[in-house]
């Protein structure tokens, strides 16, 4: 057990790196991934076939094809065509395009679950279509929306692992090498259980303080500072007091 252990602390520095690659993969891929999900989502509830047909083809190419292989095709294919892609750049663009189209579907579905007489109010007050959904329909849309999309984040950090087999050194990768030095399975990959799920946590306190705020505007739940409030707020024991 001592072995392990020293063999841990002497991996350390190794391990911050993989921790490093895999938090850029993460928030790299979570960035493209919301933005094509905003983008996608909205065009899919688009009116005009012209604008939501492609928006679904799109959507429905990259939900239905395996990240691994779109990994593989961007690293190994694409270079045979003549374009080559930075490893880095490469797992960004396939967690960010796979995980986009997902959530391009959880922004659908909340517009359409905001309710219609919302809208139709912003129409009687004359609001222009980017009036109504900047300012009525999205903000509604996106306290609904961050569940899901917490679940989603969390998939895309875990599914940065696959970034291994484009040579990417990530917290996976440095894993398995200490994996290697040490001979212990077990120990070594219960290290790598414990590094995502406190990196998974915290990812995961985040949306949540996202939520809380997101619902506070909407004047549906606590305000960020009832939350982060170290002492819970007094009571004014002498309200009635006498009935």
């Amino acid at each position: 057990m001592n072995s392990n252990v020293d063999a841990l602390i002497d991996a350390l520095p190794r391990l911050w790196d993989g921790m490093v690659v895999t938090i850029i993969l993460t928030l790299g891929g979570a960035a493209l991934a919301m933005i094509l999900a905003v983008v996608l989502g909205l065009a899919s509830t688009n009116r005009h076939a012209y604008v939501r047909v492609p928006a679904r083809v799109v959507v429905e190419f990259f939900r239905g094809t395996s990240l691994l292989v779109q990994l593989f095709w961007l690293f190994y294919v694409l270079p045979l065509l003549g374009y080559q892609l930075d490893p880095t750049f490469c797992g960004i663009l396939a967690l960010g395009l796979n995980y986009g189209a997902y959530g391009a579907e959880v922004v659908r579905g909340a517009i359409a679950a905001v309710p219609r007489p919302q809208s139709e109010a912003a129409v009687a007050l004359n609001f222009t279509p980017w009036q109504r959904m900047h300012r009525v329909v999205f903000p509604q849309a996106w306290a609904q929306m961050i569940p899901p999309l917490t679940n989603l984040l969390i998939q895309l950090m875990k599914g940065s692992a696959l970034a291994s087999f484009i040579l990417l050194q990530d917290l996976t990768y440095q894993i398995e090498q200490l994996r290697r030095g040490t001979g212990d399975t077990i120990f070594s990959f219960g290290v790598g259980l414990i590094l995502y799920f406190v990196f998974a946590y915290i990812l995961t306190l985040i949306m949540n303080l996202l939520e809380v705020r997101a619902k506070s505007r909407l004047g549906v739940g606590p305000s960020m500072k009832d939350v982060l409030r170290v002492r819970p707020e007094k009571v004014d024991e002498s309200v009635g007091v006498g009935r």
